[in-house]
């Protein structure tokens, strides 16, 4: 079967200007370095380990177990930036999922790929610029602000990162040192001050000194308790695929976005064990158990007051920060999908002045804004549930890539047990524990007592209808844009050349 499609496949490149390179964006802006921390920065580390931490503590048989979790939950991440990794080699565009998944599996899973991307960001936007919002007010001593002034400061941000987005990478990638750097700052501080504290003896009254132990998923109270806490933790991660969506304007675009992706889960992982080490180790786990802040919960304890409010700090540069890099993707995402076809082509304008995508940004900043303030208006527990929702999607495109790796290499899989295990069998496990997870996550999602509302829609809970309800209305728009545009579903399957595995340069993908 595969040696009929091979014979009847055809180079799977779109109209001209939709190649990696060719499509005006600017060319080496960003460097491996910026790259990295366009992707740390994109999961928010500050505000995911706070608003998580307490959770997954708070699972019945997890307690001081809270950092292998954070262990367990770097795995299927790391996995997938493998696959991401030898996706970028062998086509460096930045439509990322949807370009690679639309070469090895075809224009459909393709596009949806894309679309998942779109959805994703755009929802946790309104979630990011909440956060930005609401903490801004905290800082300066407003605990209760209304809600029209924290959703009205929100847009505001929205609209500050999308301008920045627009009038150049660099810029973007420069504001993302300065924010990621006093986010990274203020978690080590916490980190180092609460340790030394309780090394001292002058940490709070249930103090436990740090035991290799709190490392070793195996002393969780059982297999369902470390499922649990996964299904919180592994979310915490994403983002860090933003770095490869700069790949058409990173120096080295076919290998430093990958390498920056790998590196950013690290990182990552790393942030979130010692931080969480840390915080367990001040005063127990118990003060922290089920906290929505665990980290403002021990602020003032750790730095006293007034330095209590850099963690305000860290959270609120945090979720700017995230704000802005996830414009970035869905910007990108997009500007690829319109060259390619599978989107409006004004989407696929690139600024003359700027070098970016800018009608693309302009177009997802204003979506989210639209999003943030009717759901705002609507109610503020629907806001919650779509952010609950968001797992489903973020499991979907991400599992849809480390299949499409395997997918798209499969011809040379058994060439060495290297390519075997690293190209195939890694993505191929990444893939299959984010499935697990969509499918826990749908099981936990349809319970109404798990909605923030705890509403019960045609007997589900609004999380599921929202993440399910979300993709397929991607099907149907999909289906829809079809009709008219009947190019880019014709495309063929390809698969991986062989000198991409080999040092010489990665060349052109071959039929399928």
């Amino acid at each position: 079967m595969e040696s009929t499609v091979a014979s009847e496949s055809a180079s799977a490149a779109g109209p001209p200007g939709s190649a990696a390179g060719e499509k005006g964006l600017k060319k080496d802006a960003i460097g491996l370095v910026s790259g990295i921390v366009i992707g740390v920065a994109s999961t928010a580390p500050g505000y995911s380990l706070a608003a998580s931490l307490g959770f997954v503590i708070g699972i019945s048989g997890i307690g001081l177990q809270s950092p292998a979790v954070m262990i367990v939950a770097f795995i299927p991440m790391l996995f997938i930036a493998a696959a991401y990794y030898w996706m970028n080699r062998a086509d460096p565009d930045c439509g990322t999922t949807f370009t690679w998944v639309t070469r090895a599996m075809g224009p459909y899973l393709g596009w949806m790929g894309g679309w998942g991307i779109a959805c994703a960001g755009t929802i946790v936007m309104a979630n990011l610029a909440q956060i930005a919002g609401l903490y801004t007010f905290i800082l300066f001593g407003y605990d209760d602000p209304s809600t029209f002034l924290v959703t009205l400061v929100g847009v505001l941000f929205i609209v500050a990162m999308t301008w920045i987005c627009v009038i150049g990478i660099e810029l973007s990638a420069t504001t993302q040192v300065g924010l990621l750097g006093a986010e990274i700052i203020t978690l080590t501080l916490f980190a180092v001050i609460a340790l030394i504290q309780v090394w001292t003896g002058n940490a709070g009254p249930n103090a436990i000194d740090p035991s290799l132990s709190w490392l070793n998923p195996f002393e969780i109270g059982s297999f369902d308790a470390l499922v649990s806490g996964v299904l919180i933790a592994v979310f915490i991660y994403w983002g860090w695929d933003s770095t490869v969506t700069v790949n058409e304007e990173t120096v080295d675009s076919t290998r430093a976005p990958g390498r920056a992706a790998l590196l950013s889960t690290v990182i990552l992982v790393l942030i979130y064990v010692i931080v969480s080490v840390a915080a367990q180790a001040w005063d127990g786990t118990e003060a922290l158990a089920d906290q929505d802040d665990a980290l403002s919960v021990l602020a003032t304890e750790v730095f006293g007051s007034p330095l209590d409010k850099i963690v305000i700090i860290a959270v609120l540069t945090s979720a700017a920060a995230s704000c802005q890099t996830t414009i970035l993707p869905n910007a990108r995402t997009a500007l690829s999908m319109a060259r390619q076809g599978a989107f409006p082509k004004a989407l696929g304008d690139v600024s003359p002045r700027y070098l970016t995508p800018h009608v693309a940004t302009i177009v997802f900043g204003a979506l989210a804004v639209l999003w943030y303030v009717v759901l705002t208006i609507v109610s503020e527990n629907f806001l919650a549930d779509s952010i609950a929702a968001l797992g489903l999607m973020i499991a979907f495109y991400y599992g849809l890539t480390g299949v499409a790796c395997v997918v798209y290499y499969r011809r040379q899989l058994l060439t060495s047990l290297k390519t075997f295990l690293i190209v195939g069998v890694a993505p191929a496990l990444g893939a299959i524990m984010l499935l697990g997870i969509f499918i826990k996550s749908c099981v936990d999602l349809s319970d109404p007592a798990n909605s923030e509302s705890g509403s019960s829609w045609f007997g589900v809970g609004p999380p599921l209808i929202i993440g399910l309800g979300f993709l397929l209305f991607g099907v149907f728009v999909m289906l829809g844009w079809r009709v008219g545009h009947r190019a880019f579903f014709q495309r063929k399957l390809e698969v991986a050349d062989p000198s991409i595995l080999s040092n010489a340069p990665a060349g052109s993908a071959g039929g399928a």
